[in-house]
């Protein structure tokens, strides 16, 4: 892997972090190029959108936790999988994040997420 690759995969759970620890304007300053495009399909097109709803769910949420499992990235692609509990005693979410980056910044975003079951039959779970 190279030394760009590297750094992308470290920018993209910062990102994350920041976010989750409220610093989201900090977090959108430095590491969001703000004229790309995130691929959420709850929040309206553009990056601004997005920190708002992230602003939004920060106050309804104020103990959400993030979990980093792994970690991969190609060239460009970062996909961040991630364990993320937005109350406690609430159930939990799986989630992957995956960014483009261009010139250090973060130009693209998708992201999805599945309801981590209470009683699933896996007893290896998802994690």
């Amino acid at each position: 892997m190279d030394d760009k690759t590297q750094a992308h995969k470290e920018a993209a759970v910062q990102f994350l972090q920041a976010v989750i620890a409220g610093r989201i304007d900090q977090a959108y300053e430095q590491y969001v190029d703000m004229r790309g495009q995130h691929h959420n399909p709850y929040f309206a097109a553009g990056f601004a959108a997005l920190q708002t709803g992230m602003r939004e769910n920060l106050v309804q949420f104020l103990h959400k936790m993030l979990d980093v499992k792994h970690v991969l990235g190609d060239g460009d692609l970062v996909a961040v999988h991630s364990h993320i509990v937005l109350s406690p005693g609430e159930p939990a979410v799986a989630a992957v994040h995956l960014f483009r980056f261009n010139a250090d910044k973060i130009v693209e975003l998708w992201d999805v997420g599945q309801v981590v079951p209470g009683d699933s039959p896996n007893e290896q779970g998802m994690f």
